[in-house]
């Protein structure tokens, strides 16, 4: 049997002293990180410009699916929101709560009749949206940038089921 003083020195700085001990190691550091990027964390893609400034067109974000297993959505959350399939997904910030009534007059929120500060929109905005009544389990998701058309902005009611997950960065 080899002995660990007969192992050259690269040989314990690479495998270590013990190979076996190092070799599930190895596997257990492996199989955690694919199970956290499996189930846990999911990278996404910011593709466009509705959720500027607050994330520029082509970042990397990372998703927390286990943000919402304990409690709900909360006003101001940045989510990610499936759309259709497994990967394709929405980043948008939630407004509306369920059993809320949200509107936009002249550009500025109104939940249940009353305007809320939005310190996250730095742009201009001009919208006039007729109040809507979020049912159980819906909430009103936007994005940031709100000198867009109001036409030209994906947003609306997204129902609970649809939530992915909470942006980390």
């Amino acid at each position: 049997m080899e002995t660990v003083a007969a192992r050259p020195w690269w040989f314990i700085v690479l495998i270590g002293r013990n190979p076996q001990r190092t070799l599930a190691r190895v596997v257990i550091l492996v199989l955690g990180c694919f199970l956290a990027w499996k189930y846990v964390a999911v990278p996404i893609r910011v593709e466009g410009i509705s959720m500027l400034p607050t994330y520029k067109e082509r970042d990397i974000n990372v998703i927390n699916r286990l943000a919402y297993k304990f409690r709900d959505p909360q006003r101001g959350d940045v989510v990610a929101i499936r759309m259709a399939g497994e990967h394709l997904m929405l980043l948008k910030r939630i407004v509306g709560l369920p059993g809320e009534t949200v509107a936009f007059r002249r550009g500025r929120l109104l939940i249940n009749g009353q305007v809320v500060p939005e310190p996250y929109v730095k742009f201009k905005c001009y919208w006039n949206i007729p109040p809507q009544h979020l049912g159980p389990g819906e909430y009103y998701v936007v994005g940031d940038n709100r000198s867009m058309p109001e036409a030209d902005h994906t947003k609306g009611i997204a129902d609970r089921s649809r939530i992915v997950g909470k942006a980390l960065l």
